[in-house]
């Protein structure tokens, strides 16, 4: 019972301590701004507006990491199975010949299956925005000080991921 008793005692302190000091909701997130209220809340980025083939590529952020997108997408949005515009020119057998990024290996091969597509690119991975992100010259909202490591010199443009995937498992 004295257990007890301290207990909600302790735990109505820490309900007081919490709710008098209390946080702001402008202070809860990174926007600094109020989180009912979308006013000013989202700032216009100036995104890159040049066309594919003109603009200069960013490292990856990690070995394998989704590259950025580093030309405009105003006039291949949307993207859907039956009309992407990104397959025109990163399928392999045609990146080459336009100077681009060519889709790696991982993107024709199931993972649910754990089967080789022979080249046809699997059904999940149409929706490249959902994992690749435009360049935006915008300066970071917290400090990173985080350096990535490449075991490879060029693993910092391109992908190895299915010759690294299960690396360590037996």
């Amino acid at each position: 019972m004295k257990v007890m008793k301290i207990s909600i005692f302790l735990s109505m302190l820490i309900f007081v301590g919490c709710s008098v000091g209390g946080v702001s909701d402008n202070d809860i997130g990174l926007r600094k701004s109020s989180l009912f209220s979308e006013d000013s809340a989202i700032k216009a980025y100036d995104y890159n507006l040049k066309v594919a083939g003109e603009s200069t590529l960013i490292d990856r952020a990690f070995e394998n990491a989704p590259p950025m997108i580093p030309h405009n997408l105003d006039d291949m949005l949307p993207i859907t199975k039956e009309n992407n515009s990104c397959t025109s020119c990163h399928l392999p057998d045609i990146a080459e010949a336009v100077n681009a990024t060519p889709m790696p290996k991982s993107h024709f091969y199931s993972f649910r299956e754990n089967v080789d597509l022979n080249g046809a690119m699997d059904e999940s991975r149409f929706n490249c925005v959902a994992c690749h992100a435009t360049q935006v010259n915008a300066q970071p909202l917290v400090g990173n000080k985080f350096m990535p490591n490449f075991r490879e010199a060029d693993s910092n443009k391109k992908s190895n991921l299915l010759d690294v995937l299960n690396e360590g498992v037996n």
